[in-house]
């Protein structure tokens, strides 16, 4: 989410300054690939570039066909090749063992093209479903672009043509949506096959750290390099204040009761109870068991929990297995975190873990490919 909002602020700046630009972005991975399907890259006429689409070996390639495209006004295609043990040949060494392939697109005034879809999602803390054409069998064929944006309760189509083929797309649209997974998509019309990346676009992580001492400031500051949205929440006024925290959203000083009242919650919330006031931390954590939160870190000892549940229970609160799983303490990774920048580190890597389903565990020790394929492909759909 870091890079869309960086492409986004540079595509503003660069428009300003009435520059010409070109977005590119990675459609489809064959094999292995710094960068996966939904890396994206500005590049304005001048050179400048914002965001990335491998480990900074195919950007000086990416730049050259970029200008090509804004000069020329049309979509291309392009496919680096790195199975290729000499692919020295590109001139960047890769040795990903990947066949990537690469969409510019030229960034005209319309409500349609990509960056201008990606702000509108953006401006909406909602899921969506970002939809971007192409054809693989033939790289010089017409290559629709960025075409589509279904929000839960909004759809924007460009112009893809035969009425059947944008029912075809807000279908499989839909289906992303319901299923939760982003998917390829192929296509055969009467002209041409194509292939649709259905992109799912999930909202920033917004975390919500409960306490506004010294030991936080390094956390919000590693989240907001993530792109994540951060708010600090304390009682104490002369805590929680702005100063103390420039990077975050919001800065709120408030009773436990207080809290949810003036944090919105969603599946994209997590909370970390970090402000060493044991009494603040059990009445927040009360409230926060009966929402849908994938995450909450209390900071602290595995018996200052303990004791927590325990009172909770005597209270009548008894936490289900499910319940019971969301709540991490003692907070973080053991990575044999000391100081406040490495315990924010083993809590942020421990956050990331949890929204992506992942154990956490060493890449070495891993059997299979390190990137999953994230996406579904279905059998080529013929449209009559």
């Amino acid at each position: 989410m870091k890079e869309i909002k960086d492409i986004i602020a540079a595509y503003d700046e660069a428009k300003r300054q009435s520059k010409q630009m070109a977005l590119a972005t990675v459609v489809h991975v064959d094999g292995s690939s710094y960068r996966r399907p939904g890396a994206r890259m500005l590049i304005t006429d001048d050179g400048q570039l914002t965001g990335a689409i491998s480990g900074g070996c195919l950007e000086g390639d990416a730049l050259r066909k970029a200008l090509l495209v804004i000069r020329e006004q049309r979509p291309m295609l392009v496919t680096y090749d790195t199975t290729d043990e000499d692919d020295a040949k590109l001139g960047v060494g890769l040795g990903c063992n990947g066949i990537i392939h690469i969409l510019i697109e030229p960034l005209a005034d319309s409500p349609v093209h990509p960056v201008a879809l990606l702000k509108k999602m953006l401006a909406r803390r909602q899921q969506a479903v970002l939809v971007t054409l192409f054809s693989l069998q033939n790289r010089k064929a017409v290559q629709p672009g960025t075409c589509l944006l279904r929000l839960p309760d909004e759809v924007i189509l460009g112009d893809v043509g035969e009425s059947l083929f944008q029912q075809a797309l807000l279908a499989d649209a839909e289906e992303v949506m319901r299923t939760q997974r982003s998917a390829d998509r192929s296509y055969k019309t009467r002209e041409h096959q194509y292939t649709a990346f259905m992109e799912l676009v999930q909202p920033a992580v917004s975390l919500v750290v409960i306490g506004a001492g010294n030991d936080v400031v390094p956390l919000t500051q590693m989240a907001a390099m993530l792109g994540w949205e951060c708010t600090v929440v304390d009682g104490r006024a002369n805590y929680a204040t702005r100063a103390r925290f420039p990077a975050v959203q919001q800065v709120l000083v408030a009773k436990p009761a207080e809290v949810l009242t003036g944090v919105p919650v969603d599946a994209r919330t997590v909370f970390a109870l970090m402000t060493h006031n044991y009494n603040y931390d059990l009445a927040l954590l009360k409230q926060l068991i009966p929402q849908p939160l994938p995450y909450i870190g209390v900071l602290g000892p595995k018996k200052k929990l303990d004791r927590m549940l325990s009172e909770l229970g005597e209270q009548g609160i008894y936490l289900d297995p499910a319940a019971r799983g969301k709540i991490f303490g003692p907070v973080g990774l053991d990575i044999g975190a000391e100081t406040p920048e490495e315990i924010a580190l083993s809590i942020i890597a421990e956050i990331k873990a949890v929204m992506t389903g992942k154990n956490a565990g060493s890449l070495r020790s891993k059997t299979d490919a390190i990137h999953a394929h994230a996406s579904v492909e279905k059998p080529l759909l013929v449209l009559p």
